[in-house]
């Protein structure tokens, strides 16, 4: 998932160690969330969603309209500035490439998030066709799950999933040092 060029999510200060913004972009953030609600209910719907997306990023329908079902968590075919909120982290840390610090530091939001049955573990299929937020892909994606998908059971709980959380800051760390 990459942004497009010049977008308004370029211009914000992203802290790419705890992946998030300032207070200041926090509310910048909230004050575009405010021009994009033209219904003046505080919420996005799945259209007003869609287009922003696709104004922003290079996904596909089928990705964004994923995306949108995984952040409207009530279901209410609404999302909130909160959830706003963590799709633009998610946005920013793609751009950036530090997904899996995102991963590591947020692991509870994102494992509700990638949680999308609500069954309070990750399936393989889950993981597999989330990956793309977090620009994890193919075999490798396949191979991560059953690395760290200790009890054996095809799905992950939260505490595999943290394993997983840490080895990414790990990752994080060795991919920093090569770079220098």
């Amino acid at each position: 998932m990459k942004l497009k060029k010049e977008t308004v999510l370029h211009y914000l200060d992203f802290d790419s160690v705890y992946c998030l913004l300032s207070l200041r972009n926090a509310k910048i953030l909230a004050d575009y969330f405010k021009l994009l609600d033209v219904h003046n209910k505080n919420r996005m719907n799945d259209i007003q969603f869609y287009h922003f997306m696709n104004h922003v990023t290079d996904l596909k329908k089928k990705e964004i309209m994923m995306t949108f079902n995984m952040l409207d968590w009530n279901a209410s075919g609404e999302i909130g500035f909160e959830q706003f909120y963590m799709l633009v982290c998610i946005l920013l840390c793609s751009e950036y490439n530090v997904e899996k610090n995102f991963i590591s530091r947020h692991s509870r939001p994102v494992f509700e998030l990638l949680d999308m049955d609500g069954g309070r573990s990750i399936s393989p299929a889950e993981f597999q066709a989330s990956g793309f937020l977090f620009n994890l892909k193919g075999h490798a994606l396949s191979k991560i799950f059953y690395e760290f998908d200790v009890s054996g059971d095809e799905y992950l709980n939260y505490k595999e999933f943290k394993m997983f959380a840490m080895a990414c800051i790990d990752m994080q760390e060795e991919t920093q040092k090569q770079r220098k």
